[in-house]
């Protein structure tokens, strides 16, 4: 079961060790934070990153990934590899997020995430207010990447991972400009969609298909027996 906490904290102030400590203290051994990408995207994956962190040390800089340039979380996360204890991120493509809904994805993905990490977690601490951990004890933090280190560092390590397999998608669909907004909203991938419809890699059951003056691929949904590709 998820309990739910909002802290209060400026974000300039960087994520620490609290939480992970006082769960050690309370008796959990293996303590993993975990924190998603790719929720909001258009296409690609949603992405998971889980993070078991050593006791000692630490990696300067780190904070969560929406406030960090590209340059420093690729800066920070041959570092943070070198530092955590245990590490893995889990997907869920774009065809997966059609056919199981974002919340069933994102449980799949952070299922991937954990089985990957080598370590079986007692406690998970999840950014946000919604618990998409199952098979441990979960606490789930309203503002997680900005108090939580796991948190964080499982959000640099995500969005890493999440933007250089859009930066390779880019390579073979170049239309769409996945290697500039790794597969968000912005003009040119707009564009390229009106005028090339959806890829393979897209997310055939939102919203946006219904816009397109594009005849040759049906938005999809679920439960209809409408191919995705």
């Amino acid at each position: 079961m998820g309990v739910g906490w909002a802290p209060v904290v400026p974000r300039s102030r960087a994520p620490g060790l609290s939480l992970e400590k006082a769960a050690r203290a309370e008796g959990h051994r293996v303590v993993v934070g975990l924190d998603e990408v790719g929720r909001g995207s258009w296409a690609g994956p949603l992405t998971v990153g889980a993070v078991v962190l050593p006791e000692v040390g630490r990696v300067n800089g780190i904070r969560d990934s929406k406030m960090l340039t590209p340059e420093r979380r690729q800066a920070l996360y041959g570092r943070i590899l070198d530092w955590v204890e245990a590490w893995a991120v889990g997907h869920a493509s774009a065809s997966e997020c059609d056919g199981l809904g974002m919340s069933a994805a994102q449980r799949l993905a952070a299922s991937r995430a954990l089985a990957g990490l080598g370590v079986v977690p007692d406690l998970a601490l999840v950014d946000g207010s919604w618990n998409f951990v199952e098979g441990c004890e979960t606490r789930t933090i309203i503002g997680g990447d900005a108090v939580c280190l796991s948190i964080a560092t499982a959000s640099i390590l995500a969005k890493v991972t999440r933007d250089r397999e859009m930066i390779v998608q880019a390579e073979h669909y170049p239309h769409f400009g996945f290697d500039g907004n790794k597969g968000y909203p912005a003009p040119v991938h707009t564009t390229a969609l009106v005028g090339y419809g959806p890829c393979p890699i897209h997310r055939r059951s939102w919203s946006f298909m219904d816009s397109l003056p594009w005849n040759g691929v049906r938005r999809y949904h679920r439960g209809c027996g409408t191919p995705l590709f």
